[in-house]
């Protein structure tokens, strides 16, 4: 390039191979098919990254919360005779999410008015205070809002809206078994929670 006074000169290189020679697109569209192949195993990549991610936060959506398996409380035949009701201990698996945790969960044995066998839940239907069984006043008593409950569950005084909850049993070679249910309180109506 010369500058002399107003007159501006240039002078241009020839391209590769000669004057006539015409630069094609093929480097271009080469690297366009490469950059499009690169993006598309990108995202495949992500897609299968993400599946075990979405699955995880996911998970606790599709599993039930508790498997409600049928625990043993022994032979059938020592609660015959019952004359006042009797205390045992659950031993029940949760499932909550991710956390899986065992806990002790109180019921009472007793007769219900035809006499025939049957399983209490020990959580008073009015708050969820634990229920416990008075011998010399022959009924059950929740210490925290003073419900009354009679031997065989109905309920007898108190704020509680219903009587106390029975469980499901069932009598299997020769061994009482029981499925612990939880219940909605403040409820007239027996309602289990899921």
């Amino acid at each position: 390039m010369e500058i002399d006074g107003d007159q501006t000169s240039e002078t241009s290189m020839p391209a590769p191979g000669g004057e006539n020679a015409s630069v094609g697109p093929a480097m271009p569209e080469r690297r366009a098919f490469f950059g499009t192949l690169v993006e598309a195993a990108a995202a495949c990549v992500a897609v299968l990254l993400a599946i075990p991610f979405v699955r995880f936060l996911l998970y606790p959506v599709f599993v039930a919360g508790r498997a409600n398996p049928w625990s043993n409380l022994g032979s059938a035949g020592q609660f015959t005779s019952l004359a006042d009701p009797v205390s045992r201990l659950l031993t029940v698996q949760q499932n909550d999410g991710w956390l899986s945790s065992q806990s002790q969960k109180p019921v009472y044995v007793t007769k219900d008015a035809q006499g025939r066998l049957e399983v209490l839940s020990a959580v008073c239907p009015h708050l969820g205070c634990t229920v416990q069984w008075s011998s010399p006043k022959n009924e059950f008593l929740c210490p925290c809002h003073g419900s009354v409950f009679a031997p065989d569950g109905a309920h007898l005084a108190g704020p509680s809206p219903r009587a106390m909850d029975s469980l499901p049993i069932k009598v299997q070679n020769g061994l009482l078994l029981v499925r612990y249910e939880e219940f909605r309180q403040l409820m007239p109506k027996k309602e289990v929670l899921d």
